[in-house]
């Protein structure tokens, strides 16, 4: 057993530095983020077979590099076994890459895999760089995986992760790695772009949907995380079988697609943001299908109950595994709902002030179909400002900033969110203005897509710049697709970003200055005084 490790990647890591002992605070063991570093270190030495003429990169692997990636993130892969096949995977696609290879006739090193070790103990500034880019790069991958399983992969956004990963290997100045920082945001913002375009392609287009939040009488599965494909999977195999299917955390806005609302046994939404699930799922009389990260180590008193699939894995959970034609078999996940039986009687539950109902489904269409709406009452003085307030969730008390903001407003501004940050306000009632809800539900974290395109399309038409218009961000961090969506933002030049509840430990002092300088990042204050700052 190890006795220490070294991971500062989320946003609760061990004294706002690095999580260095026997376990981090997620519950991931010294001997987990050992195996995670060199599954990073040959996902780099993968990278560097790639930066040859000779060696042509398959869909396989595009495959490893995006999975095993993905097993990295922050609460997806606490399984050293999990970790271990996607080592053994990588190193035979190394292998079969590089078989007939003119350049690796005589041993080079340049396939070489990376040891970590050496990143975590370079110098501040470039170790801050280049985990700018690593997490960044975690953070695409979950995005591109989420594509990948849909049928759509692009060669661009693959090919912008391979020198991403090479660049993390290499000796390189700051230079050199300033630019790449940016570069991973634009690959990110092509990523979710492809994304959009699958979930609505293959589920329809989102609309606005109002979500209950109490559980009828009988079984059902709690399904959470990220992944609609295996929501749709789900809920075709439990068609017709007496079991309802509640979505948990960020799978909330699966209920907002034409395709998925289709389901009558899609019923409704429980819980809150991920790190409440151990005292939600405590009691819970049914089965909970994690999707995607958002695990965090279960109690005993419900681990039975626990399944996992696609890259999440905890060691003694259930794994359900894809099939060779991709689909999955969730017929352990039925058998554990009917077993169990669900309540008695229907259960009224709420959200985190007491609500009883969330809306989510304003997605870029919807929003856009009001554009004439927005931009009227703009001019007219009546909305004098936009927010888009969203992001990750976690556990310190600090994060209660959001919900107070989101109360703060005025009545005469409308707040935008996404992501699961907005289970600390998403059920409150804000009231109208120009016939629009004050608060609207853009979707899951990738959705900032949508946010994206609201942005551009208004600085389009009232003819300035994102910048110029009366729209200021209030983002919430905690993993590495958060990261990854920051710098798809600087890449994109939008300015005065206010971000909390604190700056990533990886963030060095000079590159802080770099961003503040170049950006007007700013950490958040108080509610109070960040209001007063912004609208004057």
């Amino acid at each position: 057993m190890m006795e220490n490790m070294f991971c500062f990647q989320c946003e609760q890591t061990a004294g706002c530095t690095a999580c260095t002992k026997a376990a981090g605070v997620c519950g991931k063991t010294a001997d987990v983020a050992a195996l995670q570093d060199q599954l990073t270190g040959t996902l780099i030495g993968l990278a560097r077979c790639t930066d040859s003429n000779d060696v042509t990169p398959t869909d396989q692997t595009a495959r490893i590099m995006v999975e095993g990636l993905f097993a990295t993130l922050t609460n997806v892969s606490f399984d050293q076994d999990a970790l271990l096949k996607l080592i053994d995977r990588a190193e035979k696609e190394k292998a079969l890459l590089t078989a007939d290879c003119a350049d690796c006739a005589e041993p080079c090193g340049r396939k070489d895999n990376y040891d970590m070790n050496l990143l975590w103990n370079d110098q501040e500034d470039i170790r801050s760089l280049k985990s700018l880019i690593l997490f960044g790069l975690r953070g695409v991958a979950a995005y591109a995986y989420h594509a990948m399983v849909l049928g759509y992969m692009d060669q661009e956004i693959m090919d912008g992760i391979y020198k991403g990963m090479f660049y993390i290997g290499e000796d390189l100045g700051m230079d050199k790695l300033l630019p790449e920082v940016l570069e991973v945001g634009r690959i990110n913002l092509k990523c979710m772009e492809l994304l959009d375009k699958a979930n609505r392609t293959c589920y329809g287009v989102p609309s606005p949907t109002t979500v209950n939040l109490n559980i009828e009488k009988g079984p059902f599965i709690v399904i959470t995380g990220h992944d609609l494909k295996d929501l749709k999977m789900l809920l075709d195999q439990t068609e017709g079988k007496g079991i309802n299917i509640y979505t948990h955390g960020e799978m909330l806005p699966a209920h907002a697609y034409s395709e998925l609302k289709k389901y009558s046994h899609l019923k409704g939404h429980y819980g809150t943001a991920w790190q409440n699930q151990r005292k939600e799922f405590d009691a819970l009389p049914a089965p909970i299908l994690f999707t995607t990260n958002c695990l965090v180590p279960p109690k005993a008193s419900y681990s039975d109950r626990v399944f996992t699939t696609g890259a999440v894995s905890y060691p003694g959970m259930v794994s359900i595994a894809e099939e060779s034609d991709g689909t999955k078999d969730f017929s352990a996940v039925i058998e554990k709902a009917l077993e169990l039986g669900g309540f008695d009687e229907e259960k009224q539950f709420t959200g985190a002030n007491g609500g009883t109902q969330m809306t989510t489904g304003f997605g870029h269409e919807t929003i856009l179909s009001a554009a004439d709406t927005v931009i009227e009452a703009v001019k007219a003085g009546a909305l004098k400002h936009i927010f888009l307030v969203g992001g990750c969730d976690g556990v310190r008390n600090n994060r209660s900033y959001y919900k107070e903001f989101v109360e703060q407003t005025p009545d005469n501004t409308l707040v935008l969110t996404l992501a699961c940050g907005k289970f600390r306000f998403n059920d409150l009632d804000l009231g109208t203005l120009g016939g629009l809800p004050r608060l609207m539900d853009v979707g899951q974290c990738n959705d900032a897509y949508s946010a994206i395109k609201v942005a551009s399309a208004l600085a389009e038409a009232f003819g300035c710049g994102v910048n110029d218009l009366p729209l200021t961000l209030v983002l919430s961090w905690y993993e590495q697709k958060a990261v990854a969506i920051l710098l798809s933002l600087l890449y994109l030049g939008i300015k005065n970003i206010y971000i909390g509840p604190s700056l990533p430990a990886c963030v060095s002092p000079a590159v802080l200055n770099v961003l503040v300088e170049n950006f007007a990042l700013t950490p958040i204050s108080t509610p109070a005084e960040d209001l007063k700052k912004i609208l004057g």
